[in-house]
């Protein structure tokens, strides 16, 4: 059943390219959370708003290689495809079974409450379609060392599905750089694999939401690699610390909310702590990059006064702190998934076409709404160069 909850008239698209050298998206892992960024980046793309770099963990970094891996009048296309494909439902039993689960999923909060527990017991029984499958038999029962003894399900289908929707020869030629970050098994580090430094392949993509116990770790150069959630799940700081500095407007798409209610039950002690350990936390992180960005630019307003030449005989040390000063300005504009209340522990794992509708349709709303505001696109003014905004 497919439902298309965007408005018909377009209230924010966007004249000229904003005053930016360049456009980040960044996408958080969170699963089945994840049509929500594709709903955000249709508006963004309905507005002309392009990336110039799409980095990603995870589910995150699934859409954004659907997004660097085609064409920009193609990806909203491939995103459809994939989100469509990954919620198809099992056994063939598509149009009564949905219609019903529809229809009781209308009759309040508890009965779409239930619908949820129920499809997401489905796919943890049966997998994705060309996503993950359940391996014939448990971990726990198979010979210690083998592939079957890693993880709970296959992940071979979404190689495939990879293979199918993505051009990576598009991504490794450099028009929009793209970054995913996983975390080494053995090291324990956090790694990214990004275009200016990396091949880019299927692997570093299934790397960065190889999640265990679901998932098997994945094997890159004699190295094997886990969801790069484990350690950071929001390639903001990968984005913002980067060389060379330029003006930035960046998206940052998160699927978990740091901020939530007391839990008063196990259930959602055990929700809570889900979204505490794979949110963001960017206001920490934005509020240590201003500081040193104001340092940065009041470096750089000192250098002004002084004389050329003094500079051209500078000592290493010097040089050093002449590298750090700039005035490039960046614009952080946040979007957060809020989840219903009847979306339960289960949420990231809820792979129905009813429930991915329902997240698309948040994700692009969510944007439109935001884009109606100009000063997003606006060149921040203020003393540090950064501006941040949050549609909550």
């Amino acid at each position: 059943m497919t439902v298309n909850r965007t408005p018909r008239k377009k209230t924010h698209h966007t004249s000229n390219r904003p005053p930016f050298e360049r456009i980040a998206l960044l996408l958080q892992g969170g699963g089945a959370l994840g049509s929500y960024q594709a709903g955000v980046y249709q508006a963004l793309a309905e507005s002309d708003l392009h990336p110039d770099w799409v980095a990603g963990i995870s589910i995150g970094a699934i859409n954004s290689a659907l997004i660097a891996g085609n064409a920009p009048e193609r990806r909203v296309d491939a995103l459809r495809k994939f989100w469509e494909a990954v919620t198809e439902p099992p056994l063939g039993v598509a149009s009564l079974a949905s219609a019903w689960l529809g229809k009781l999923a209308a009759r309040g909060d508890m009965a779409h409450g239930f619908v949820n527990q129920a499809q997401a017991f489905v796919t943890m029984v049966g997998g994705a379609p060309g996503f993950f499958i359940p391996r014939p038999l448990p971990p726990f029962i198979s010979p210690a060392g083998s592939m079957e003894a890693e993880s709970f399900y296959d992940v071979a289908p979404l190689k495939a599905t990879l293979e199918e929707l993505v051009d990576f020869d598009r991504i490794n030629e450099g028009g929009t750089r793209f970054s995913v970050g996983a975390v080494n098994v053995r090291s324990g580090n956090f790694e990214y694999f990004d275009s200016t430094t990396h091949h880019i392949t299927p692997d570093h993509i299934m790397a960065s939401g190889a999640l265990p116990p679901g998932f098997p770790a994945t094997r890159i150069e004699g190295e094997y690699y886990w969801d790069g959630g484990l350690i950071s799940n929001t390639p903001l700081q990968w984005v913002l610390e980067s060389y060379p500095r330029k003006d930035t407007l960046a998206f940052q798409v998160d699927l978990w909310s740091a901020r939530g209610e007391i839990p008063r039950d196990l259930v959602g002690i055990e929700l809570r702590q889900k979204e505490i350990r794979f949110s963001s936390r960017t206001r920490a992180a934005t509020d240590q990059f201003k500081r040193g960005q104001r340092l940065r630019r009041a470096l750089k307003h000192l250098l002004k006064m002084v004389p050329k030449e003094t500079l051209a005989a500078a000592d290493d040390e010097t040089k050093l702190l002449i590298e750090q000063a700039d005035e490039t300005v960046y614009n952080i504009v946040q979007l957060i998934y809020r989840a219903r209340s009847y979306e339960g522990t289960s949420k990231d794992y809820e792979f129905s076409r009813l429930t991915m509708e329902e997240h698309w349709a948040s994700g692009y709303n969510d944007a439109v709404r935001t884009l109606r505001h100009p000063e997003v696109l606006e060149r921040p003014d203020t003393p540090d160069g950064v501006a941040t905004f949050d549609l909550a």
